[in-house]
C-alpha cells in the first residue's frame, strides 16, 4: 500500500495562519502529477511550530481533500507518549491510512524504551504505524534489532529511514523481514536506497517536483534503474539546494519560485539567505522546472 514518491507535505501559511485553501489545491495538484501519497504534520509539515488544533485540522483537511485516491500517512510524533497517542488515535478518527511516528526526540530513551513508546502507540489505536528513524534529529537512532522487535507487532508495519546509511536497509531486512516496508526519508539517496530493497521515497523535494520523482519511483519499481538514475541526475543539484538550510524553507521558496504558494515558514525558522535562494533557483533549472 505504502510505496512510490509521497511528498512530506508542506503546510501553507497566509499572513501567519494555515492557508487551507492552497493546501487543498496543493493536494489536487500532486495528485495529478502522480504523486503515490501525503504525508502531512511531519517535520517539513512545520508540526513542531503547528498547535494541536492546528495540527489535527491539517490532516483532516488532507484526508477530506484526498477522499480515498492515494494513502494518507498522517504524521503522529512526540517525545511525550501519551501526546502521541492523542495523535495516532486522531489520524485512525480522521480517516488516515497510517501514522508516521518519529522516535522521541530531546529525552533521549534507551532502546528499550523505544520499544515501550511504539508499543503503547501501537495498542492504542487500530491503525498501522510508520517508524520514522531519524537520529540526525532526534538524537538517538534505532537499531535495526529494536526495529526488528517491533516488526513482530502487527501494525508496525514500516519505517521512513533517514539515517541516509544505505546499508540499513539490508540490516533491517534481515531483522524486520522482507515484507516490513522501507520507505527513504532522504531524497538524495532514495535511488540507491531502492536499490538496496526499499520501495519508495517520503520527499521534501517531492512537493515542487512531483512528476519527476514520482516517476523516478515508478521506474525503480519497475527495475528500471538506468532510467531512475537519468532523472536522478536530473534532480540531484535541487536536493541539494533545497537543503542547504533547512529543508522546508528551501523546498517553500522554490514552490514559491513556481506559483505554488508562499515561502512564508514560521519562527524559529527564517526565510533562505540570498545565497541558498541562488542555488535553489539554479536546481529548479536544472530540473527543467523554470
Amino acid at each position: 500500500m505504502f510505496k512510490g514518491s509521497m511528498p512530506a507535505l508542506i503546510t501553507p501559511f497566509r499572513n501567519g495562519a494555515l492557508d487551507l485553501d492552497t493546501l487543498k489545491k496543493l493536494v489536487e495538484w500532486h495528485i495529478g502529477e502522480g504523486s503515490h501519497g501525503f504525508v502531512p504534520v511531519g517535520t517539513t509539515g512545520e508540526s513542531p511550530t503547528l498547535t494541536h488544533d492546528e495540527h489535527e485540522t491539517v490532516i483532516d483537511t488532507v484526508v477530506k481533500s484526498v477522499a480515498g485516491r492515494v494513502p494518507v500517512i498522517a504524521g503522529a510524533g512526540s517525545n511525550n507518549t501519551v501526546e502521541a497517542m492523542r495523535f495516532v488515535q486522531f489520524a485512525k478518527k480522521a480517516g488516515a491510512d497510517a501514522a508516521l511516528v518519529v522516535t522521541p526526540y530531546y529525552n533521549k530513551p534507551t532502546q528499550r524504551g523505544l520499544i515501550a513508546h511504539f508499543t503503547a502507540l501501537h495498542d492504542c489505536a487500530d491503525i498501522p504505524i510508520i517508524i520514522y528513524n531519524i537520529p540526525g534529529r532526534s538524537v538517538i537512532d534505532m537499531t535495526p534489532e529494536t526495529m526488528g522487535e517491533l516488526a513482530k507487532l502487527p501494525r508496525i508495519v514500516g519505517v521512513k529511514d533517514a539515517t541516509g546509511d544505505l546499508a540499513r536497509v539490508c540490516d533491517q531486512r534481515m531483522s524486520c523481514g522482507p515484507d516490513f516496508i522501507q520507505l527513504s526519508g532522504e531524497d538524495a539517496t532514495a535511488h540507491g536506497f531502492n536499490a538496496q530493497g526499499g520501495t519508495g521515497c517520503i520527499s521534501v523535494t517531492a512537493n515542487v517536483a512531483p512528476k519527476l520523482l514520482s516517476q523516478m519511483q515508478e521506474a525503480c519499481l519497475a527495475g528500471d534503474f538506468a532510467k531512475a538514475l537519468e532523472i536522478q541526475d536530473k534532480v540531484m543539484p535541487l536536493h541539494k539546494a533545497i537543503f542547504t538550510e533547512p529543508g522546508l524553507v528551501g523546498v517553500k521558496y522554490a514552490m514559491s519560485r513556481v506559483g505554488l504558494c508562499s515561502d512564508e515558514v514560521r519562527l524559529p525558522l527564517t526565510g533562505l539567505s540570498d545565497e541558498a535562494k541562488a542555488l535553489v533557483d539554479a536546481g529548479l533549472k536544472h530540473a527543467g522546472l523554470r
